[in-house]
Parts: C-alpha cells; sequence; structure tokens
C-alpha cells in the first residue's frame, strides 16, 4: 500500500498532542518545505521548546526519529510536484477577498487530493474483510451522529438497495438498544471522523461485546474507534478555509463506502441483481414529466 503523507499523519495526531509537541506540529504544518533544510535544534528554537521535545514529537506520531521525519517530508514533496492535482500552486487558504474561480480551485483541488490519498492508503485486505463480513450479515447497524450522520444515512440507503438488512443510527439510545440485540452473526460499522465520539463509540463498543463483527470509517487510525474495531479504513481529510476536517473529509469517506458498496454487490450478485431489478422503477415513476409547450 503507498505511503500516507506525513502532513495528513501530523494532522490526524495534532489534536491529541498538547503544549511543546503540538506547537512542533504547527509549524511543520505552516511550512513543510522551510522544515527540511531546517535541524532538529533549530526547530526547536524556532517553536521555543527543545531539541529533545523536536525528537519526543517524531515518536509521539509514530517515526523513528527527526531523520525519518525529514524523509518523509522530503518525499511528500516530491510526490507533490509530480502529482496532477496542482497543490503546489494552490493552497489550502481562501480569503473573503479571493475570486470565485479560486474558491473553486482550491475546494476541488482539496477534495481530489483527500479522495486520492484515500485510494493510496486502503488496505485491500481490510476492505475485502469488511465487505466479505457484510455479504454474509444477518443484519447490519450502521453508527454515527452530526457531520457522520449524512453518511450513516447514505450507507444505509446504498446497501439497503442491494437487499441487505441494514439500519443507520444517528440517534444514540436507539443506536444502543440495536446494538444491544446484535449476535455474533451480525456487523455494525461506526463512522466518525475523530473515532472519539461518544454517541458513536458506545453503541460500538456495545456491539463489540454481543459479538458482532465491528468495522470503522474513520480518519484516525488510533483513535478508540479504531481500537475497538475489527476491521479499520482509514479515509483523508481536505481541510481548506471555512471547512473544518469532519467536513472536507465526507467526500473521502463516501468513496470508502463506494467501495464497500460495489464490492458487496458482487459478492452477493443474484440478490443484488434482483432487488435493483425490483426498484429500478421507483424514481422514474415519480419524475414529474414536462408538458410540451403549445
Amino acid at each position: 500500500m503507498p505511503p500516507t503523507d506525513v502532513t495528513t499523519l501530523i494532522r490526524t495526531e495534532l489534536p491529541r498532542l498538547a503544549g511543546s509537541l503540538r506547537k512542533v506540529g504547527e509549524l511543520i504544518l505552516e511550512d513543510p518545505a522551510a522544515v527540511t533544510h531546517c535541524s532538529a535544534a533549530e526547530l526547536g528554537r524556532r517553536t521555543g521548546t527543545s531539541q529533545a521535545t523536536v525528537t519526543r514529537f517524531c515518536r509521539a506520531i509514530g517515526l523513528d526519529s527527526y531523520q525519518h521525519l525529514l524523509i518523509e517530508l522530503a518525499q511528500e514533496r516530491g510526490r507533490g510536484e509530480a502529482s496532477d492535482w496542482g497543490t503546489a500552486e494552490i493552497g489550502p487558504d481562501i480569503s473573503p477577498d479571493d475570486s470565485l474561480e479560486r474558491v473553486v480551485q482550491v475546494v476541488g483541488t482539496a477534495d481530489l487530493r483527500a479522495i486520492q490519498q484515500t485510494i493510496d492508503r486502503i488496505d485491500l485486505d481490510a476492505l475485502e474483510r469488511a465487505a466479505q463480513a457484510l455479504a454474509r450479515a444477518r443484519r447490519i447497524d450502521v453508527y454515527g451522529v452530526g457531520g457522520s450522520g449524512a453518511v450513516t444515512q447514505e450507507t444505509e440507503t446504498r446497501l439497503f438497495r442491494i437487499g441487505c438488512s441494514v439500519r443507520g443510527w444517528t440517534e444514540v439510545h436507539a443506536a444502543a438498544t440495536s446494538a444491544a440485540l446484535l449476535t455474533p452473526a451480525d456487523v455494525a460499522i461506526g463512522i466518525s471522523h475523530s473515532g472519539a465520539t461518544r454517541e458513536t463509540l458506545e453503541p460500538f463498543e456495545m456491539a463489540k461485546e454481543r459479538g458482532a463483527t465491528t468495522i470503522a470509517l474513520t480518519t484516525d487510525p488510533r483513535s478508540p474507534l479504531s481500537r475497538t474495531a475489527d476491521i479499520r479504513l482509514i479515509s483523508s481529510s481536505s481541510e481548506t478555509s471555512f471547512r473544518a476536517e469532519s467536513i472536507g473529509s465526507r467526500h473521502s469517506v463516501l468513496m470508502l463506502v463506494d467501495c464497500l458498496y460495489v464490492r458487496v454487490a458482487q459478492l452477493t450478485y443474484q440478490r443484488a441483481s434482483a432487488s435493483l431489478a425490483l426498484t429500478d422503477h421507483i424514481t422514474p415513476q415519480h419524475a414529474v414529466k414536462s408538458r410540451r409547450a403549445r
């Protein structure tokens, strides 16, 4: 699987870091290219910390050393210069005076980049195990609240359309009640950008206790949701001005949902085909027919 950009990793880990470690991460994200020319001691001085703090920061995000960080930053810069997304010319910041053309370029580039990063980091084995579990599940629960609630409902809609017994839950009491009734023949999907939303984690953990197969969709591979899950699918986010990462990540999460949906349809081809055939007429039947001009 291709590597995840180190700046994406830092953004993911930053909310869990505090004090001096957070300062180091923020400065790196502010100008990754400049950091590649700094020693650990110099970066410590620039952040008002120390060389030891910079080393601790590297270990906190899962890297072996500061040298490892520099290598990752250089490789990411090389991939960016070789890519077609134009990220070297278009940054994530949008000012109140920017033209609509620039807004479209920045937002579109950020979303395309997040989707591509998600594709690059997909664990195909995990995706296959998740699809296999969904294909044979007696029942499927999907949990998500807030922004993830919209993805939860979309997941329910897609799987339901191909004959899965699925229900999306966006309210914690109802979700917990459903989770308590699951069995080892069932599957629970938890959707959370941070992977730490209590209202999603609570029913997800209960589903795990009941023996259901648990699948996490999140941007944070070290989050409580990820640690609880039997199977983890990790997405990337696309933060820009006026859009928090939780909003910017929605396109890449839906891309993962689409991959699951299509693979489950493949694995349950006869059932999925029959379900689609029985429902294909519904949407066209409710379309308003235009009147011919006289």
